[in-house]
């Protein structure tokens, strides 16, 4: 090296970028906790890997929340803009770590948890860190990261089930590779769109294509409205908005019931964050265009959801279209495009995690003491059996249907207050009719467990179509062993005890959740 050249690089200053290590601190709490989790199931001990890495899991997830807690009040944007720390992304993260600990609660003692302990625990976490990430996006670039990190983790979370019954593993598998192929179609879809916006603005920040398509003509440009259209196609498959949904009966019906409960709640969350932030802030100046397409879309979800609940004999599809439905609804404060739309639907994102964990403790619970699996008939006399589960139980149907002094009812009355006042008032009539029909699928469920005598044991694949496994094939296989996934666990009924709970504390007394939600319409620019 000659002298000139130590000269020069003496005088120069290296200087790495900077890091905000405290925005980011939550995500690193998820993901380096599913990497201790990962580390810890290698241990020898059996009864260490199956307590140690739940407790490790649950530990994590309570360093995220206290992590986002600290950060509270901050408005920052990290990663050279790609991310932002705001009312939104902490309120969201906060509803994604009480998913999470109510997933890891149902799965602790559960055949896939036992089998695979560190590995389920790991993709759990790795998927939370994928939702964190997408909610907090304001790149492009970072909301297509996060869309992936949370999927692949999911998409084997979903053929978990170990169960000794085969028909349920094989039925697990075909669910995780059903969700693959449609999560590719819908990631592709996404891409695509994004790649559209890109070419019609040159840019991939949120406020860099918001400033680009309010200049001139762009936000009615064919290629801009067609990657728009594209992008909701994408993200409407995450979020199983009709008529994206078809995945979502089959998929909820194969999944193991903790990762069910897991998809039904926290992937929900982080698809509503990301449209919020994505359509209100990147494309708020073609909401002109794409307004009255979400609320069309939002009616026929509202209306396929509630219809195609009507009937269902298994509990898991019935809460998969109640799912849907329930997407149409939270769609409303998307397309109203203003603060009270966005603080609407964060509302509701929150009393869904009470109200659906709920649902799916119960449902677990009967998965394991009886052989009627998920069936309608598995809860019948559950109120003289269990009353504080079938109490819970009735709590989370009353509150899915909205009914007055539960969290339902605030949240779909905060969703229509949005939407007559965002001028959408013909979609508020759609949010109650749809409230109505969904009386017909909730009420039975109610009646099952207090006005029915027990059901008596049957073969599992008895009436059963081919594809849940009723094939002649698998009829040999005899039913399953009573409560073959061992007996109900105290943990399970914690959380939906808890969350029922919720439920009704958030109903009669909802102003802690107003106030939680309160500044997150401000979070997102220049909603008025």
């Amino acid at each position: 090296m000659s002298a000139a050249t130590g000269a020069l690089l003496a005088s120069v200053h290296l200087r790495g970028p900077h890091v905000d290590f405290a925005g980011l601190s939550p995500l690193i709490a998820l993901l380096g906790g599913a990497t201790l989790v990962l580390l810890a199931g290698l241990v020898r001990s059996r009864a260490l890997r199956a307590h140690g890495t739940p407790m490790l899991a649950l530990i994590s997830l309570g360093a995220a929340a206290g992590l986002t807690i600290w950060q509270w009040g901050a408005s920052k944007s990290i990663v050279s803009g790609a991310l932002r720390i705001d009312a939104l992304s902490l309120v969201l993260n906060l509803v994604l770590v009480a998913a999470g600990a109510g997933t890891v609660l149902l799965a602790w003692r559960s055949a896939g948890a036992r089998e695979a302990t560190g590995e389920l625990y790991a993709l759990l976490l790795t998927s939370l860190g994928g939702m964190s990430l997408l909610v907090a996006a304001q790149n492009t670039v970072a909301l297509f990261v996060g869309l992936e990190l949370l999927s692949i983790p999911l998409y084997v979370l979903c053929a978990t089930d170990r169960s000794s019954v085969r028909h349920r593993r094989e039925h697990s598998i075909e669910s995780g590779l059903k969700y693959l192929i449609i999560g590719a179609v819908g990631s592709a879809t996404l891409l695509y769109g994004i790649a559209m916006i890109y070419g019609a603005t040159g840019a991939t920040d949120f406020s860099a294509i918001a400033a680009a398509l309010s200049s001139g003509s762009l936000a009615s440009d064919p290629l801009t409205l067609t990657g728009i259209a594209l992008c909701a196609a994408g993200l409407a498959f995450k979020a199983s908005v009709a008529p994206f949904h078809q995945w979502t009966p089959d998929v909820y019906e194969g999944a193991p019931t903790p990762v069910t409960a897991f998809m039904a709640v926290a992937t929900k969350v982080a698809a509503l964050g990301v449209l919020l932030r994505f359509f209100d802030v990147a494309l708020i100046e073609a909401q002109p265009s794409w307004g009255p397409a979400l609320a069309a879309l939002a009616t026929i979800t509202i209306v396929v959801g509630n219809v195609g609940a009507l009937g269902q004999s298994s509990m898991k599809r019935m809460l998969a279209y109640s799912s849907v439905a329930q997407a149409g609804y939270m769609l409303a404060g998307v397309v109203v495009a203003s603060q009270l739309g966005a603080r609407a639907t964060v509302f509701y994102l929150a009393a869904y995690m009470f109200m659906n964990m709920a649902a799916f403790a119960v449902v677990l619970v009967r998965e394991r003491e009886s052989d009627l699996g998920d069936s309608l008939q598995a809860l019948a006399g559950l109120g003289r059996q269990r009353p504080l589960l079938a109490g819970s139980m009735t709590v989370s149907m009353l509150a899915l249907a909205g009914i007055p002094a539960t969290v339902g009812f605030a949240g779909k009355f905060y969703l229509i207050d949005a939407a007559v006042s965002g001028g959408y008032t013909w979609l508020g009539v759609v949010i109650v009719v749809g409230s109505m029909i969904s009386l017909g699928y909730y009420l039975p469920v109610v009646a099952q467990m207090w006005m029915r005598a027990p059901a008596a044991a049957a073969a599992r694949t008895e009436g059963l179509p081919a594809l849940a496994g009723g094939s002649s094939e698998l009829a040999d296989a005899g039913p399953p062993a009573q409560g073959a996934e061992g007996p109900p666990t105290p943990e399970v009924a914690l959380v939906a005890l808890l969350a029922a709970a919720g439920a009704v504390f958030f109903g009669v007394i909802p102003q802690p959740l107003f106030d939680l939600v309160h500044g997150v319409g401000g979070a997102l620019g220049g909603l008025f």
